[in-house]
């Protein structure tokens, strides 16, 4: 019994309970395909193989004795910076780091829908960029062009997915690092509401604005994983209200008022829009209209918003650094970035987390008029691997900025977007567009990704990269 690597989430789940195949024989596919995988794309960090096939026999027996959760058997994967039990978390950084003795939140919330953890996937260090890429672990390739990156920070989790070695991952956005990779990828990235997904052992990630998402090659699969890794932990400081995703996915969202925005928030750095993306984010919009959406130009407000994203992302790092083992190891801009946020870490901290509330009254002035804002994802198509291996501090930061100028405004407001595949360029390489909303919209999202999806059917097309099986 084996399941072909288009099969989904949902799809895997159902063939499960059916009986039509064996969680064993789904986690021994998946595990030859990372080993495949491993000198080309180079996803994970750290394979579960003997643990994870221990789950998917306990699994099996469940199944035989006729239990039923949403995943039971299912073989995933998530970031390494998500607590396992049993493995450490490195972050994407070198050393010798202890191993963890209980699962993260959301961790735990994934084992009790009944899946099957095979590994942790790459990330760069402390996810600081849309790069997957460093000196503890390698390069993570794009399964689309091995030349290029899947994006980051979530890039492990991305390259997984849109290869076929899971059927979903979870991921976690700070800056972009779940849509970011999703648009280099082909996929559909759920950045939900702060707190939607618990982000505990934290209270928070990185004063509040880096939160857990998913990706997928689905709506409905990155809903289905997105419903089952949701919830808050006690200890959490953010507890939205529950959804529904899954049912969202499979609802019409009505005529809805979308704002269609190139508008690049202000970062004194310089940036461009790359043709091919621009033209690619304008058909999808011609699209929602042609599905009867009202779609028209419009732009938020967003101010001196950089100027709170800085000491929160910086502090944030710095925080991190306190828990590396030997901190002498990390990249220099790494070290950097901590010592920017120790310098921050008073009052232009507390001045930005108090701006936030100013910042979702400008920006959220949008929605008085539209449902849904309509953005690139990023500015340009995926960059080259070693992009920026050797730059420094300065050249680095303008480099990420050029190519992902869109995405981590939402990170500080802590509202939804999702990433939907928006086409690809003339090199074949995967470009993306955001659906954004305010506060708890994320149904409105789901269900505007999903009508699109049934449209565009953007799940059909794969990369020409497949593994070589022994």
């Amino acid at each position: 019994m084996t399941q072909p690597r288009s099969a989904g989430l949902a799809e895997t789940a159902r063939a499960l309970a059916a009986g039509e195949v064996s969680s064993l024989g789904l986690v021994e596919e998946s595990l030859a395909r990372i080993a495949a995988s491993r000198s080309s794309l180079n996803a994970f960090r750290r394979i579960r193989a003997e643990a994870a096939r221990a789950e998917a026999r306990a699994a099996d027996e469940r199944l035989a004795a006729g239990e039923r959760l949403p995943l039971l058997g299912v073989p995933v994967a998530v970031k390494d910076d998500m607590d396992v039990a049993g493995e450490p978390t490195a972050f994407g950084c070198p050393g010798d780091f202890p191993l963890k003795t209980q699962d993260a939140e959301a961790v735990r919330r994934l084992r009790a829908a009944g899946a099957v953890i095979v590994g942790k996937t790459n990330t760069c260090e402390l996810g600081q960029w849309p790069f997957t890429e460093g000196p503890a672990f390698g390069n993570t390739r794009n399964p689309w062009h091995t030349g290029h990156t899947p994006g980051g920070s979530s890039g492990g989790s991305a390259a997984a997915v849109a290869a076929g070695l899971v059927p979903a991952a979870l991921g976690s956005d700070g800056a972009g690092s779940v849509r970011i990779p999703a648009a280099w990828s082909h996929l559909v990235g759920i950045k939900p509401q702060r707190g939607r997904i618990s982000s505990w052992p934290d209270p928070e990630a990185f004063q509040g604005i880096t939160v857990n998402g998913t990706l997928a090659r689905t709506v409905a699969d990155a809903a289905l994983l997105l419903d089952c890794a949701s919830g808050s932990h006690d200890g959490d400081l953010h507890k939205p209200p529950a959804i529904r995703a899954v049912e969202a996915a499979g609802r019409e969202p009505g005529r809805l008022r979308i704002a269609l925005s190139f508008k690049m928030p202000f970062t004194a750095t310089p940036k461009r829009l790359h043709p091919e993306v621009r033209k690619a984010v304008t058909a999808l919009a011609a699209r929602l209209v042609a599905l009867g959406h009202h779609v028209e130009a419009a732009d938020p407000s967003y101010g001196r918003i950089g100027l709170t994203f800085v000491p929160r992302g910086t502090a944030g790092i710095a925080e991190w650094e306190a828990r590396v083992p030997d901190p002498t190891l990390l990249d220099p801009r790494t070290r950097e970035a901590a010592r920017l946020g120790r310098l921050l870490g008073g009052a232009p901290l507390r001045a930005a987390r108090k701006a936030e509330a100013r910042l979702h009254r400008r920006v959220g002035a949008l929605f008085d008029t539209y449902d849904v804002l309509l953005a690139p994802t990023t500015a340009t198509p995926p960059p080259r691997i070693g992009t920026i291996a050797r730059m420094g501090g300065v050249r680095t930061d303008q480099a990420m900025i050029a190519a992902c100028p869109y995405a981590w405004t939402w990170n500080v407001l802590g509202w939804p977007g999702v990433n939907v595949p928006a086409g690809v360029s003339a090199d074949g390489l995967p470009l993306g567009a955001q659906l954004l909303g305010p506060a708890d919209s994320e149904p409105r999202l789901i269900s505007l990704a999903a009508q699109l999806e049934r449209e565009l059917k953007w799940y059909e097309k794969w990369p020409d990269w497949a593994p070589v099986l022994a």
